[in-house]
């Protein structure tokens, strides 16, 4: 049976075996940083196809009132978006879970958001509309080398800035629809940032138009994409490894 992997992230570790092993198998990378990961790693050489984000499950008209972080967990940055929110009495803030939490992330979240009024917990949501209806900024600040970073692209669809780590994918991810700063540097850059697209109406604006722009550039574009599937299904099924 004719095969095609799809490589969506970058823990190795999980993979089991050497993947260089089967680097004859047709892959799809989810983003240019990772095709160059596993170029870099094992060899392989893959086409990209970003993540199908279908803009009818996410465009919206927000009302720009919350500053939203989506999935407070660890690796997501939570130590991150709760010292933001600490140091932003004034402004409020959504923490919006997305991955089942655990027992002790549960407790972990409810330790680091103890007397942070300014922050509501809100539980997984069916539609990210609700959500991205009231966002006015994206706070992103993973810790973990992220291979894209699709939710920077469901913000900027409705015209939303995002702030978001410097590593792995996401740069590629928020592209000029946003900005980028170094997870292990101070928090102060980050206070800055949150600071200016809050009460900089133009910046804001720029930066909104910018957002839109690139989250429907074209290879987002929903037909470009299915063509590529087809092509790259196509070619493996004539030609298996």
């Amino acid at each position: 049976m004719p095969i095609v992997m799809q490589l969506h992230d970058l823990e190795f570790e999980c993979h089991g075996g050497d993947f260089s092993d089967i680097r004859a198998i047709p892959c799809v990378s989810n983003s240019y940083y990772t095709a160059d990961r596993y170029r870099s790693a094992f060899g392989v050489d893959s086409s990209v196809i970003y993540p199908i984000i279908l803009a009818s499950d996410y465009q919206t008209k927000s009302t720009r009132e919350v500053i939203t972080f989506i999935n407070p967990i660890a690796a997501k940055g939570l130590d991150i978006a709760a010292e933001i929110a600490k140091r932003c009495p004034d402004l409020p803030f959504e923490f919006v879970e997305a991955w089942p939490l655990k027992p002790e992330q549960r407790r972990e979240l409810a330790s680091k958001l103890a007397g942070h009024r300014n922050v509501r917990l809100r539980p997984p949501q069916r539609s990210m509309k609700e959500i991205y209806g009231k966002s006015k900024i994206l706070l992103a600040p993973s810790i973990w080398e992220e291979a894209y970073g699709r939710v920077a692209n469901e913000a900027q669809l409705s015209g939303i800035p995002v702030i978001a780590s410097a590593r792995g994918g996401l740069p590629e991810a928020v592209g000029p629809g946003g900005l980028l700063i170094d997870p292990d540097g101070p928090i102060e850059p980050w206070v800055t940032a949150v600071r200016r697209l809050w009460d900089d109406k133009a910046y804001y604006d720029e930066l909104g138009s910018k957002a839109v722009n690139h989250a429907t550039r074209s290879e987002l574009n929903f037909d470009r994409q299915v063509e590529a599937w087809e092509r790259t299904l196509v070619e493996a099924a004539t030609n298996p490894c």
